[in-house]
């Protein structure tokens, strides 16, 4: 039995358990259901040449509207399952079982009378809401849940969570390091620190925002789901302050043009279309020769951190180093490729950055993601308006450019007081 009840038992698929079967089925936007047990379904939405998706339907005894859906993910029609955003039939059923149990315990008032609840089980529903809602970090989100958070908490009761409990989560993970490259299976490793460091401080405590804040979410969602009646535990708890790094690190020309002339010649070319529009390395290495526009000379960005696409605009040197790296390449063929041909991967770019970074004599070394400072900073240094730059990066407001860029503008904030105060006029007054 699952917790509140439920049967665990999978039902057959029919003509939904295997892609071949699925394939069979005409495209629609009515999905195809199969029922898991009264009043509740799973149900396998197809487009043509584009895969299906998961659906789970149920009927609820009161309230409006009477049946209600939630999208579970993507079929495992052209994509590997990961478990997550693309499923098998089998986890498409445990995704739309747990999203009962989820409906069951808030139409109970929260309780649950088979187990209690835990923080464990107040992760894994805000994990389940937040991909539902299409959340922009799901992977990370996961990953801060399952490294730092579930270990320490996943256990405790929710109704036992004590204030001193979540103070004493955050306080710790100022004491530790940053996540190392552990091999699968293994214990987790972490950097050491040096809490005797102001800045490894600040970073640490910065960290800790972020993870802080993932928990909190969790559990306010637990409170809205009425899982608990208080949020005692963690509302007095609040973020520390002061941890916004005062300075950004960034490239002067010259450094910048040892570190290209230092680099393998596949890297290189990505290093230097960073430097040239400001893009992410995992925004470079999806780039196709179809994204680019040279008829306005410009790059369209479809896969971006916010999940919102944004189109780049190319200087005439970026127009000519983009124009010569597609020369003879077809248009879905990738702009990038490693010197064997093959398509770069996450976390590639380390290593190789490293390397550079030791041959151009660029200390401390530098991550990819300084080469984004770099351009940003060279087009404020350069007086382009902020929310030209936060365009140009994929900002949501020009806020997040002001705060780490305005410094570098010597007459951004003054020009920026002197356009917003106006004209008065209380010259010629007598004194």
């Amino acid at each position: 039995m699952m917790r509140g009840g439920l049967k665990s038992t999978k039902v057959r698929g029919g003509k939904l358990d295997s892609f071949s079967a699925r394939e069979k089925l005409p495209a629609r936007r009515e999905p195809h259901w199969r029922a898991i047990e009264p009043g509740f379904a799973l149900g396998y939405r197809r487009s043509a040449g584009k895969g299906g998706t998961w659906i789970a339907r149920r009927y609820t005894s009161d309230g409006y509207p009477r049946i209600r859906y939630r999208a579970l993910g993507a079929a495992d029609d052209y994509a590997p399952a990961d478990g997550t955003r693309v499923l098998t039939f089998a986890q498409a059923q445990e995704c739309a079982r747990a999203w009962l149990v989820e409906a069951a315990r808030a139409e109970a008032g929260g309780v649950d009378v088979t187990q209690p609840y835990t923080v464990g089980d107040a992760l894994d529903d805000y994990l389940s809401d937040y991909r539902t809602r299409g959340g922009r970090a799901e992977k990370e989100t996961r990953q801060a849940i399952d490294v730092l958070i579930r270990p320490v908490l996943g256990s405790v009761q929710l109704a036992k969570l004590t204030h001193s409990q979540v103070k004493g989560f955050r306080d710790g993970l100022t004491k530790t390091g940053r996540r190392l490259r552990t091999q699968r299976g293994h214990e987790q490793k972490f950097k050491e620190i040096d809490i005797n460091d102001p800045d490894q401080l600040r970073k640490r405590r910065a960290t800790a925002n972020r993870v802080f804040s993932t928990l909190r979410a969790a559990l306010n969602h637990a409170h809205q789901c009425q899982h608990i009646s208080s949020d005692s535990a963690w509302a007095a708890v609040k973020p520390f302050e002061n941890t916004d790094a005062p300075r950004i690190r960034y490239l002067m020309d010259d450094e910048a043009l040892r570190l290209v002339n230092a680099c393998e010649t596949s890297f290189r070319a990505i290093l230097i279309a960073a430097l040239l529009t400001g893009c992410r390395y995992g925004e470079l290495i999806k780039m196709r020769v179809s994204d680019l526009n040279f008829d306005n000379s410009s790059i369209h960005i479809p896969f971006t951190k916010s999940g919102k696409p944004r189109d780049v605009a190319l200087t005439d040197e970026g127009h000519e180093f983009f124009a010569q790296a597609v020369t003879g390449k077809v248009p879905n063929a990738l702009v990038f490729l490693r010197s064997n041909g093959k398509p770069w991967k996450a976390a590639e770019q380390v290593r190789p950055l490293h390397v550079a970074c030791e041959v151009a004599g660029i200390a401390p070394m530098i991550s990819f993601h300084i080469l984004r400072h770099t351009y940003a900073s060279r087009l404020v240094r350069s007086g382009v308006p902020m929310a030209v730059i936060a365009a140009q990066l994929g900002h949501a407001d020009i806020r997040v450019t002001s705060r780490h860029y305005a410094h570098l503008s010597p007459s951004y904030v003054a020009d920026t007081v002197r356009t917003a105060f106006g004209y008065m006029g209380l010259n010629g007054n007598d004194l």
